[in-house]
């Protein structure tokens, strides 16, 4: 973790943290024997050490579900969850070859509870599922939205005016109003002419309204097509013609894109939106829509729905569920077909791995176009667990919508889990640290004591209950203090922020993986992994096979851990690109007996079955000198620099360096200013003065020799951006991961005089 303790005398320092061991180790020999017997350290430790994957014995004389540990041994999954492997048995099957081109992988884990009610009840589509939770939970809260009263304007000490939100409680809609609710929504839309088969679009921000319309859709057996709400005119518009649909389900907010969307879709006939909840304005007032487009209310559909005597299609387990655009990170955004079955699976896969309970509250915020936030929160719905919706200008106290004394989202709600990615951790981690710095001495120094004491302990299995109450507490209200779950998704987190966040918030970040084309499900961190940089063995819903990439130096015979692409199988594997054949055929394959994607990523897997993600095809750059340099690698490392908001590192082949390109921190930015004797200049001025650009990278290069980068590893030179990479710029997608060709388009005659220089 990176403190700055400023300029404290080395006395003082030493003298405040001689007391502060002194005390905390009379305090360790007080209360070691009752955390002891109460925290049962040796547990978790023999949880986190345990197998967790194993290799899948391919040799023709073993049994069908022989599975073999990470030094070739058989081993009998019979009753096996949870616990070491007995020494007895491990000693069957034969080593693997060294000649071995491929390895797959399997979990040891046994189904949990839900997953095996998925399977016994029968429940291979969506409507099953959700009747299901209805049948069992109709009087329990299921969806919530905050109540804004009203809108007022906030006047700053600086004399600007800003529009701000009063806000009531989250008001709730139990199980059963839900079902009532998609039920109508569903007849709505077949009274509108939509029939099953036919696609329709939901184009809106995470609200419970996006769920209500999603299980109503589900219900008719409609296909439901997913884009972002962030994503630009042209990729919406993409979407929306290529898959034909002539109805689209948007919010108030995002009604005004349709004024030009609407001329780049000719097919589109009926515009369906999510009202607002100051209903400030009536949408069938304004201008500017195209002609002979009918404009009807969310509230109508229902109103439609509740007056017909249609009954619902349901759809099969083969039948298309979604159609989900994926953000796209090179090229035009494609369109994944998810089944419904693949989506069942991944619930089952998810069930397994992530501890959810009745208890749990779950804030809602990621968006829901994506597979990952749709099926944790369908964890959520399948748990009896419920989902209170929220947004970055709510979410906390000091959020932008938020007025002045008032309580954000997340005070009011009080969650215990919820799910990110690994920018918006990053941010947090980053503003701890800001926050930090600008404390008193003393607070920096009780501050990085307490950090390091908890380290130390925790890997041990244990918890500090006193540091994180006197020293943590505050932090841990920022998201209501009872938070204790966060599944990290979408990309890879970094080690340190993943710690930093776990200790400081006092929550366990379980990190998993997965692609929209394998319906966000392969590898999950297991809750008792102490370990950081890991993304968890295989789910218990599928295979993971590593194949040798002989190009890139990556073989399943490398030493001390096997290394390949990664190719995942199993029925979470979505059935293709849409009217996309030949990408289809290029990517999905179909080998024993089970659908195959084909990731691109590189990853190494760990004696106890854990896999690492180390690198990805397409991020790799072959320097002139013949070096290979892992952009993604170097660019995760360097974002943990405090002065990096956001950084894209670009490799020519024809060059012995690479050049970056930095978003940087802004309050970083103006103390290495104000260190290097720099006064008086704006953000802008800085991004602009290449003498200081020069100091800058030399941050990085310290940094970077921090993170153990190699020396080509590290940029040679820097252009300092000032514009916020976010999804409307069209330089990262709605996940936040970075659009390099986008980037470097946009970017070309900077790197080019990067190169210059």
């Amino acid at each position: 973790m990176t403190m700055y303790i400023g300029e404290m005398d080395g006395v003082g320092f030493t003298l405040a943290i001689g007391a502060l061991k002194a005390l905390a180790f009379l305090y360790d020999v007080i209360t070691f024997p009752v955390y002891v017997l109460l925290q049962r350290p040796w547990r978790k430790r023999q949880l986190a050490r345990r197998i967790k994957g194993v290799i899948v014995a391919t040799e023709t004389e073993q049994p069908n579900d022989v599975r073999i540990d990470m030094k070739g041994n058989d081993i009998d999954i019979t009753n096996h969850f949870r616990d070491p492997l007995p020494p007895s048995k491990l000693n069957k099957a034969k080593p693997i070859t060294q000649d071995t081109k491929s390895i797959t992988y399997r979990s040891v884990e046994e189904p949990q509870s839900h997953h095996v009610t998925l399977v016994r009840e029968g429940i291979d589509t969506m409507p099953k599922m959700f009747d299901y939770c209805t049948k069992k939970y109709p009087n329990k809260r299921c969806l919530g939205t905050r109540e804004i009263m009203a809108e007022e304007d906030e006047v700053q000490p600086n004399g600007r005016v800003f529009k701000k939100y009063v806000m009531g409680d989250y008001r709730w809609k139990t199980f059963a109003e839900v079902n009532m609710l998609a039920t109508n929504f569903g007849r709505g839309l077949r009274e509108l002419g939509n029939r099953p088969g036919q696609n329709i679009v939901i184009f809106a921000e995470t609200r419970a309204e996006w769920m209500i319309a999603a299980h109503g859709i589900f219900k008719q057996n409609i296909p439901l097509v997913t884009i972002y709400a962030t994503l630009g005119d042209e990729a919406i518009a993409h979407g929306i013609n290529e898959t034909e649909v002539t109805t689209v389900v948007t919010s108030f907010e995002l009604m005004p894109k349709f004024k030009k969307i609407l001329a780049l879709t000719p097919r589109v006939k009926t515009l369906i939106y999510m009202e607002d909840q100051l209903k400030s304005l009536d949408v069938s007032g304004l201008n500017g829509y195209k002609d002979g487009v009918q404009i009807i209310k969310f509230a109508d559909v229902l109103k439609k729905g509740a007056e017909s005597t249609i009954e619902s299609i349901p759809p099969s387990g083969t039948d298309t569920a979604i159609i989900m655009y994926t953000s796209g990170s090179t090229g035009v955004p494609k369109g994944v077909i998810l089944l419904h079955k693949n989506l069942i699976t991944t619930l089952k896969g998810f069930c397994d791995s992530t501890a959810i309970y009745e208890d749990d509250i779950m804030i809602g915020f990621l968006p829901l176009a994506h597979v990952f936030e749709l099926l944790v929160e369908t964890v959520c719905l399948l748990t009896g667990v419920p989902i209170g919706y929220s947004g970055a200008l709510t979410m906390i106290d000091s959020s932008s919508k938020i007025k002045r004394g008032t309580k954000g989202d997340a005070s009011v709600l009080h969650p215990t889990c919820m799910t990110s990615v690994p920018l918006i951790l990053d941010r947090i981690s980053k503003s701890i640290q800001e926050k930090v710095s600008k404390g008193s001495n003393l607070k920096k120094v009780i501050f990085k004591f307490a950090f390091d004491y908890k380290t130390k302990w925790t890997r041990r299995g244990y918890s500090t209950p006193l540091i994180d109450r006197v020293v943590f507490g505050a932090v841990r209200h920022l998201m209501g203090g009872s938070l204790r779950l966060v599944v990290s998704g979408g990309a890879p987190l970094s080690p340190e922020t993943h710690e930093q966040i776990n200790n400081c918030l006092c929550v366990t970040i379980v990190q998993g993986y997965g692609l929209t084309e394998t319906t966000s499900c392969a590898c999950v961190q297991d809750f008792y992994d102490n370990t950081f940089g890991r993304v968890g063995a295989p789910c218990t819903i599928c295979d993971i096979k590593l194949v040798s990439w002989e190009e890139g130096n990556y073989r399943v015979t490398d030493k001390p851990y096997p290394r390949g692409e990664v190719i995942i199988g199993g029925d979470n594997i979505s059935a293709g690109y849409y009217k996309l054949p030949d990408k289809t055929n290029e990517d999905f394959v179909e080998a024993e007996g089970k659908r195959w994607f084909k990731t691109g990523d590189i990853c190494e897997i760990h004696e106890d079955g854990v896999v690492k993600i180390i690198d990805r095809k397409k991020d790799l750059v072959k320097l002139q000198a013949g070096e290979y340099v892992s952009l993604g690698k170097v660019e995760a490392q360097l974002k943990t620099c405090p002065l990096v908001d956001n950084i894209c590192v670009y490799g020519d082949s024809t060059k012995h360096f690479c050049v970056a390109l930095v978003v940087p921190n802004p309050p970083q930015l103006n103390e290495l200013a104000e260190k290097k004797g720099i006064k008086g200049k704006e953000f802008e001025e800085l991004c602009s003065d290449k003498e200081f650009a020069k100091s800058v990278l030399q941050e990085l290069a310290d940094h970077g020799k921090k993170s153990k980068l190699e020396k080509f590893e590290i940029p040679a030179a820097v252009k300092l951006v000032t514009d916020v990479w976010s999804p409307d710029t069209g330089l990262v997608t709605a996940a936040f991961k970075l659009k390099r060709k986008d980037i470097e388009e946009h970017y070309k005659s900077d790197i080019v005089q990067l190169y210059a220089s």
